[in-house]
């Protein structure tokens, strides 16, 4: 019995054609793979499948039901498009719980899809806190909330670190073995391998392959393809191949050389001697960098810009102001004074902040403030 078929579907966006005539039929029970690069159109035979959106010519059915009328499958399809999307502050049993009444199912369910996915003792914390990869867990739980005989998931490991990876590979061989039928749609074909029993490859929206993982394995094999730079060099190329020992074969633009790992030649990873790294030692020694720095500091502590000036004598203040006498009262300031810049900060031995807009000193008498701009 096949769960999905479809017969010469076609889908185009525009002048793109995001599946080109796909006929395939896919086996109940047991976990298939949808493969194919990114924009081959895997999620538009998913959209279509569900009723979503609608194909521009042929037909297919789920379930023994044709896709026109998606109402007649939906309860019986459980379904995670991309990243699930919850309540962050609420639980994941109250999102569980909400969903389940939404959709007047019995709140039973709730426990037994928290048990199935493995987040009993999780269920009471908020989603927010919730790794990637238990996110991905629960948006498989709302899917089985209705108890479906088909689950479909587009995407299922993407962004999943490689212990979240393995816990839904985990996962997926678990319904499968329950007898559910689970699509799994991915571009990873290592993780296709380790899961799936059946195997559908798609690419630019035209089936590649459709059968059993083994059969697919059995008709892999390792090469190269090599393309030569002129056309005429591809014949002189083949017989020196030929003349090595190696398989090659002509394609319509190259040879195909057959090439396992165990005779790929080995490949040196040390690094030459003429560009390695001088030693630590050959460079100057910290301390001797961290005296020269202290050095050129307090030179610049005692260049004339410097911002400390003393209220007691006229030669500090540049701009020929005499300053306070003495005698004034104690709360009483100096006139606020510009120094000259010499294109250097102003710095001092006693300030904890070089190069401030403003700073003082006390002197004998009272306070004097001095402001150095460039």
């Amino acid at each position: 019995m096949s769960v999905v078929t479809t017969t010469n579907l076609t889908r185009r966006f525009g002048p793109i054609t995001a599946l080109d005539r796909l006929t395939v039929e896919l086996p109940a029970a047991g976990v298939i793979g949808l493969v194919g690069p990114n924009g081959s159109g895997k999620s538009t035979l998913i959209r279509i499948l569900l009723g979503l959106i609608r194909p521009t010519s042929g037909s297919a059915s789920v379930l023994g039901s044709a896709i026109s009328s998606p109402a007649h499958y939906a309860s019986r399809v459980g379904v995670l498009v991309e990243s699930p999307a919850f309540i962050p502050g609420l639980s994941a049993r109250a999102n569980l719980v909400s969903l389940a009444r939404l959709r007047r199912l019995p709140l039973t369910r709730v426990d037994a899809v928290l048990a199935q996915v493995g987040l009993i003792g999780r269920d009471r914390e908020p989603v927010k806190r919730f790794s990637l990869g238990m996110k991905q867990r629960l948006g498989i739980a709302a899917a089985l909330l209705t108890d479906p005989e088909l689950l479909i998931l587009d995407e299922p490991t993407n962004g999943l670190d490689p212990a979240g990876i393995v816990e839904i590979r985990e996962l997926l061989r678990d319904l499968g073995r329950e007898g559910r039928t689970v699509i799994v749609s991915s571009h990873q074909l290592a993780e296709i391998e380790a899961v799936c029993d059946h195997l559908v490859v798609i690419r630019f929206g035209e089936l590649v392959f459709s059968g059993p993982m083994a059969e697919m394995m059995k008709r892999t094999r390792e090469h190269i393809d090599i393309a030569a730079e002129h056309a005429a060099d591809l014949d002189p190329l083949e017989a020196a191949l030929v003349a090595g020992g190696w398989e090659v074969t002509t394609i319509d633009d190259g040879l195909r050389v057959a090439a396992g790992a165990s005779r790929a030649a080995p490949c040196p990873r040390g690094r030459p001697s003429s560009t390695r790294p001088r030693s630590r030692a050959a460079s100057p020694p910290l301390t001797t960098r961290a005296s020269s720095t202290a050095t050129s500091s307090r030179r610049t502590c005692s260049s004339p810009t410097t911002a400390w000036s003393r209220s007691s004598t006229s030669a500090s203040l540049p701009t020929g102001r005499r300053s306070p006498s003495s005698r004034a009262s104690p709360r009483s300031r100096a006139p606020r004074t510009r120094a000259r810049c010499s294109g250097r900060p102003a710095t001092c031995r006693r300030s904890r902040r070089p190069g401030s807009r403003r700073m003082h000193a006390p002197t004998s008498s009272r306070w004097a403030w001095s402001s150095t701009r460039c």
